[in-house]
């Protein structure tokens, strides 16, 4: 005679993310999860995301290049003096160049550690998007004849961004990581 005996234990879901600084409540919780799931970027740590932290120029075209599956650039011909070819933002950049998502802060200079600003951060996303012509005007903190006026208001129309509150975008505002993954899960998630 045999006697089989179960007993049922509920099983423990291991979270999606392992960072302590992000949790479901987050505004930006499924663009951190799609981003670590779609190789965009990593956490800062093995715990840590830092979603607060500014985001870098650098930092912003290896996350956009990233969600265009990492393209090989079409030439190795490199206009800027502060990019390094051992630097990890490298092909990013080339890319970004080739593409017109972006021309640099200067003919020979790229910038790489300067903070992104938003106003930057939704113009390399319009770019890379192949610059769409929308109508209408955006946000009262967007002049019409400034340089990132179409993308800002593409980004309100596609959904990418709603702003920062009371009709304002806040253009020269820095964007953390938080708001970066943001904007990309929005146009690419």
């Amino acid at each position: 005679k045999v006697t089989i005996e179960a007993t049922f234990a509920e099983i423990q879901e291991e979270p999606a993310l392992a960072f302590t600084d992000v949790t479901e409540r987050d505004y930006y919780y499924d663009a951190v999860l799609w981003a670590v799931e779609n190789g965009v970027t990593s956490g800062t740590s093995s715990v840590t995301f830092s979603p607060d932290a500014n985001v870098s120029r650098a930092q912003m075209v290896t996350f956009l290049w990233r969600a265009a599956g990492s393209p090989e650039p079409q030439s190795r011909a490199n206009p800027f003096t502060d990019v390094s070819a051992e630097a990890y933002y490298y092909d990013a950049v080339l890319w970004a160049v080739e593409q017109g998502i972006t021309s640099g802060t200067s003919a020979t200079t790229f910038g790489p550690e300067s903070a992104v600003s938003r106003a930057q951060a939704v113009t390399f996303l319009w770019r890379s998007a192949s610059s769409p012509i929308v109508s209408g005007g955006s946000f009262a903190d967007v002049a019409d004849d400034a340089y990132y006026a179409q993308a800002v208001a593409w980004a309100a129309q596609e959904g990418i961004t709603s702003g920062t509150g009371g009709n304002n975008f806040s253009p020269d505002q820095i964007v953390s990581r938080a708001q970066a993954v943001t904007f990309l899960y929005r146009q690419h998630g």
